[in-house]
């Protein structure tokens, strides 16, 4: 699976948040002023990807998502795993820690879930 582009995960997004949506839905869930024909050019590109695919109706396609939001997520942080924290938690935990991006408390509950597994 690879890497998307910042405008393609935007898309993922909506559409994951969407569940299924037609270009113009799309257009409506993202957060800046985009171009119809941009966006139909990339939901294209995106389905050339295998990330989503379509269902016709007449001359108009509704758009739904082949890859998880899940399967993209972990994909994705496996290569910042191993690409920024030396594939280590632990490096990844304290570098959160350090630019105080994550509390005491969040730690806390983070411990209590490694534990009750």
């Amino acid at each position: 699976m690879e890497k998307l582009t910042n405008k393609e995960e935007e898309i993922m997004q909506a559409l994951w948040d969407l569940k299924k949506a037609f270009i113009k839905e799309i257009l409506a869930a993202l957060p800046n002023e985009n171009h119809y024909n941009t966006i139909s050019t990339i939901v294209r590109n995106l389905e050339e990807k295998k990330f989503i695919s379509h269902k016709a109706f007449g001359k108009t396609h509704q758009y739904f998502p082949l890859v998880s939001k899940t399967a993209y997520t972990k994909q994705f942080m496996n290569i910042a795993m191993e690409r920024y924290f030396d594939n280590s938690y632990k490096n990844m935990v304290s570098f959160f820690a350090k630019n105080e991006k994550i509390s005491a408390d969040e730690l806390r509950e983070i411990l209590n879930l490694i534990e009750k597994q």
